[in-house]
C-alpha cells in the first residue's frame, strides 16, 4: 500500500536543459549568407573570434550589419545547435531612411518631430519609448547601429503594435545625423538631468529631434555639444533621475502640450 502522509512531494528541478530556440536568431555559415542575401534586416551579427576572414564578414561590411567578434561559449549560450561560430540577429521590422522621413514630413506640410535614442540598449524601454512616441506623433525614432537594442519579439509586444507604424531609422553616426537635422531646419534638443535649463522653457512649436541618452551614462558628450538646446526636466523628490521611457513620456508630451495651444 502506498504511503500518503509525506505530504505533497516538492517540485523535480531540471538542471542543463535546453532553452528554447530564439525565433530571432538564424546561425550558420550558409544560413546567415542566404538572411543577407534575401535583403531581411538584420540588427548585428555574432562571429566567433577565432574565425578568420569569411565571406559572410564582408557581405555584412557591405550591407552595413553591425559585427561583434566573441568567444565560442557566447554564442553556445544562444543556441546549442551547430552555429559554425556564426550567429545572427534578424530585426523584426525594415529600417526607414531619415532623409526620406524628413523630406516626406516637410512635403505633407507637418512641423517634424524626431526622437534621437543614443545607445538606448533594454528592449522593453526601447519598446515602452515607441509605444509613447507613436501615441505622441513622433514621425521617426532615430538609433545608432551599434550600441542599441534588439529590435526583436519583446521590443514589438512592449510597443503594443506601435512599431508596426513607427518608421525607426538606423544610422551609423548619431553626430552626422545631429548635423543633417539641423541643416534641414531642426532645431536639436538633448533632454539630459546634467544641466539646468527646463524642458518648459523650450519652444517645441518649430521643427524639433529630441535626444535621450541611455539607461548608464546619459548623451554621449559629442552629442551634447552639438544640440541647439539642453534642457532638463524638474525632479523635486530625493531620486535623481527617471526612468529613460518615463523621462521620454514626460518631454514628448510637453512637445504635445506646446503644439496644441
Amino acid at each position: 500500500m502506498e504511503n500518503h502522509s509525506e505530504g505533497p512531494k516538492k517540485p523535480f528541478k531540471y538542471f542543463n536543459q535546453a532553452k528554447p530556440e530564439n525565433k530571432d536568431i538564424v546561425f550558420g555559415i550558409q544560413s546567415v549568407l542566404e538572411t543577407l542575401r534575401s535583403g531581411k534586416e538584420i540588427d548585428k551579427l555574432l562571429v566567433q573570434r577565432e574565425l578568420g576572414s569569411l565571406e559572410v564578414l564582408e557581405f555584412a561590411r557591405l550591407k552595413g550589419v553591425p559585427v561583434q567578434k566573441v568567444p565560442v561559449e557566447k554564442l553556445d549560450r544562444i543556441t546549442r545547435k551547430n552555429h559554425q561560430g556564426v550567429i545572427a540577429f534578424v530585426s523584426a521590422i525594415n529600417y526607414a531612411k531619415l532623409e526620406n522621413i524628413v523630406a516626406d514630413v516637410y512635403e505633407k506640410g507637418e512641423v517634424p518631430l524626431i526622437l534621437v535614442l543614443d545607445r538606448i540598449t533594454d528592449v522593453r524601454n526601447f519598446g515602452a519609448i515607441a509605444r509613447t512616441a507613436e501615441c505622441t506623433g513622433v514621425h521617426a525614432i532615430v538609433i545608432p547601429t551599434k550600441g542599441a537594442a534588439q529590435i526583436n519579439a519583446d521590443a514589438m509586444k512592449t510597443s503594443s503594435g506601435a512599431l508596426n507604424f513607427l518608421p525607426v531609422c538606423r544610422e551609423e553616426n548619431l553626430f552626422h545625423t545631429v548635423r543633417f537635422l539641423q541643416n534641414s531646419g531642426i532645431q536639436v534638443v538633448a533632454c539630459s538631468e546634467k544641466v539646468s535649463k527646463n524642458i518648459y522653457d523650450v519652444d517645441f512649436s518649430i521643427p524639433t529631434a529630441i535626444i535621450m541618452g541611455s539607461e548608464e551614462d546619459g548623451i554621449s558628450d559629442d552629442l551634447m555639444r552639438s544640440v541647439d538646446e539642453l534642457a532638463t526636466i524638474p525632479l523635486v523628490g530625493r531620486v535623481g533621475s527617471l526612468n529613460v521611457s518615463v523621462a521620454t513620456g514626460v518631454i514628448l508630451y510637453e512637445v504635445v502640450r506646446k503644439r496644441l495651444v
